[in-house]
């Protein structure tokens, strides 16, 4: 069983090398402008390079796997088609929603979707009709998370293997061999990615690498939900959630559109309290989300739920009032 997850790594490396080489020429780059942590224009796309390593080799081992999960796989395709798209440019916002939005269409023909969200308070909260539209909220909105955290080296990847690691222990405990493969699929092509990501970054993931990861990730996690509390993957994705949840409940007391930008997100703010050290800030946000991960595998499916999002809710306070002091400090505009 392990063969696999050795030749999708080496043939990660080579076919990110590959896009490395052919990006600038086709049109994959990343040009920096006021928000961005480098200073040149580097490749982008790498997601190219590592999700075709996955559904290369994959198949090969693991076909029955293909066969009992067709749709999810569609589904993961599109997402990363839209992405490609998005790398050269030819995606607009709203057509990376729909994509997003039909492709959890899709999820939902093999089954996965969230129709209950656990017990709160001694209530167990059914979705019925709902449930749609609830997946649809939060795969969308956990793609676009992870998206945003994408921009220091290795950040975006650091923080994805460590979630798939805690996916992959989830499979591992309940004996789920889709969730145990795909975990150490998309694991394996990432430590490939890094040795070209890690900072100094020679190539950036782009879209095609975010939109997917953050749109796998989501399948996993709605699957651990048979296992696990819904809080508890709350925690086991934490910092995504976490950062998109405290930038946009900023902005939105101060007036501005939660969609707006800035450079007031977790990385940017801690990469300068590291004297901006990326190495030092991605390592610390890694450590952070495995904290956070190794918390949400120790809760039981029995808790009742309402405590534990207390809880959560409780880690978003304190994370806004320490990043808001830290962004006093620094005298940001956020």
């Amino acid at each position: 069983m392990y063969l696999e997850f050795v030749l999708i790594f080496i043939l990660s490396l080579v076919l990110v090398a590959l896009v490395k080489y052919y990006a600038p020429k086709i049109g994959l780059v990343d040009e920096p402008n006021s928000r961005s942590s480098h200073s040149s224009i580097i490749p982008r796309g790498a997601g190219i390079g590592f999700y075709l390593a996955v559904v290369i080799i994959m198949p090969i081992f693991h076909f029955d796997q293909v066969l009992l999960n067709t749709w999810t796989c569609l589904a993961v395709f599109l997402v990363f088609i839209v992405g490609v798209l998005d790398d050269h440019h030819d995606a607009s916002p709203n057509t990376k929603f729909i994509v997003l939005i039909l492709s959890t269409i899709l999820l939902s023909f093999d089954g996965v979707i969230i129709d209950e969200v656990g017990i709160f308070f001694g209530v167990d909260i059914t979705l019925g009709w709902l449930a749609l539209p609830f997946t649809m909220f939060a795969i969308v909105g956990f793609t676009n998370a992870l998206n945003l955290i994408d921009g220091l080296d290795g950040l975006a990847a650091t923080v994805s293997i460590v979630v798939l690691g805690s996916f992959l222990a989830v499979g591992y405990m309940h004996d789920d061999f889709f969730m145990m493969v795909t975990s150490m699929a998309f694991l394996s092509a990432l430590l490939a990615f890094l040795v070209f990501n890690w900072h100094p970054a020679s190539i950036f993931m782009g879209d095609s690498g975010s939109l997917t990861l953050g749109f796998v990730i989501s399948v996993l996690a709605v699957k651990s939900l048979a296992y696990m509390p819904t809080v508890s993957i709350l925690f086991i994705t934490a910092i995504p959630i976490f950062d998109t949840l405290i930038v946009m409940i900023r902005r939105k007391l101060n007036g501005r559109s939660a969609f707006s930008a800035d450079r007031c997100h977790f990385h940017h703010i801690l990469r300068h309290f590291f004297a901006e050290d990326t190495k030092k800030t991605v390592l610390f946000l890694g450590v952070l989300q495995g904290i956070y991960s190794l918390t949400g595998l120790q809760l039981d499916k029995t808790m009742d739920e309402g405590y534990l999002l207390i809880l959560f809710a409780f880690n978003i306070v304190l994370l806004y009032m320490f990043l808001g002091a830290m962004i006093k400090r620094q005298k940001r505009d956020c």
